[in-house]
């Protein structure tokens, strides 16, 4: 995995992300040596879905209306069913996921958190993966969906599921240490 020192990271999610989806990413960037913070709209602690039921807890370290885009160089999102429906919702954490992408920076998201991009706009006219179920609404969104563990367009980094987060990450670090991606229109 590349080096990722001085490199800084924001997680978003809320109660009902996908236990590994969050922690794998999480651990690895850390390891890595980036500086890596959960935000959340939630202070204190988040819990995790762990396949079937409800996991462990997890330490939100920003609350999302405390967190600054600019203090970050890439945005990963994890997925679980729950947490980015909550999310797609949450106008806050719609505006830190487009200013993001505005800014050109690296923005990675796993498993059902396409449905960020769908709502944000961000899949029109990009290449992405996601869980298949998510397939026809990235199409509608006018995405370009791939089966594939891990696509990358431009800066956007998706994978389809929690088997395919060692790919994603290396992915999504290779990305970061690139930087910004200056965008052609999609």
């Amino acid at each position: 995995m590349h080096h990722l020192s001085g490199k800084r990271i924001a997680v978003l999610a809320t109660h009902g992300f996908e236990q590994s989806e969050l922690e794998v990413p999480l651990k690895k960037l850390r390891e890595a040596g980036a500086g890596v913070h959960v935000v959340s709209p939630e202070a204190g602690e988040i819990r995790g879905w762990d396949k079937k039921d409800w996991g462990d807890m997890v330490t939100v370290d920003k609350r999302l209306e405390d967190a600054r885009p600019e203090d970050y160089d890439a945005l990963v999102l994890p997925g679980g069913q729950i947490n980015p429906d909550l999310l797609r919702v949450e106008p806050k954490a719609l505006e830190f996921v487009k200013s993001f992408w505005a800014d050109n920076k690296i923005v990675g998201a796993i498993c059902h958190a396409p449905w960020l991009l769908i709502e944000t706009g961000i899949a029109k006219g990009r290449r992405l993966t996601s869980y298949h179920s998510l397939k026809t609404d990235v199409i509608n969104a006018g995405g370009k969906w791939e089966d594939a563990e891990v696509v990358t367009d431009q800066g956007l980094v998706t994978s389809r599921h929690p088997g395919d987060l060692d790919a994603f990450c290396e992915k999504l670090a290779e990305e970061i240490v690139e930087g910004r991606h200056e965008r052609r229109a999609a």
